[in-house]
């Protein structure tokens, strides 16, 4: 029998990869219904329930996902249009447009909800790991090389055979 504790509860976390397809999947839908508050309530959803440490991929995703859900569906409309291109293009900026006070509010909760949850250390851990790699050792005046380069052509595809007249 399971205890009462916060220990033992199981919780539902998803991958960053997961909570955008969970926020593709629901602006998809939005797009086709209500998109504004459905993309907001997917925004909501993918910002509690994504793993701690995929708070940073997490944050940039929801206006690349918005705009990919909005051309997605506008390009399935506008096959039936006389001029595709001119109401794929029309259907862009008023889909966009009229949606933009919230795709600002998802993504300024999404923002916040990150914040909340400790997005400050995923920015400070990456910055820690970029500092760690960018330190490559560099040879001093007058010292040989820590390493030698690769020969001539290394990298040069080998033709086979012989050349046809």
């Amino acid at each position: 029998m399971r205890g009462t504790d916060q220990t033992s509860r199981v919780r539902l976390r998803l991958t960053a990869r997961g909570a955008v397809a969970m926020l593709l999947v629901l602006t998809l839908l939005g797009q086709i219904f209500s998109p504004g508050p459905v993309f907001v309530v997917g925004c909501v959803a993918a910002a509690l329930l994504v793993q701690p440490r995929d708070l940073l991929p997490l944050v940039v995703t929801p206006p690349l996902v918005f705009f990919a859900t909005a051309a997605f569906v506008e390009f399935f409309r506008s096959l039936r249009a006389a001029s595709m291109l001119q109401a794929l293009g029309l259907g862009l900026f008023t889909s966009l447009s009229s949606a933009a006070p919230w795709l600002f509010a998802g993504s300024a909760i999404v923002l916040a909800i990150a914040w909340w949850r400790g997005l400050p250390q995923n920015v400070r851990e990456l910055r820690q790991d970029l500092a760690t790699r960018a330190e490559v050792p560099r040879p001093r005046q007058g010292e040989e090389p820590a390493f030698d380069p690769e020969p001539e052509g290394y990298f040069e595809p080998r033709v086979y055979g012989e050349a046809r007249d």
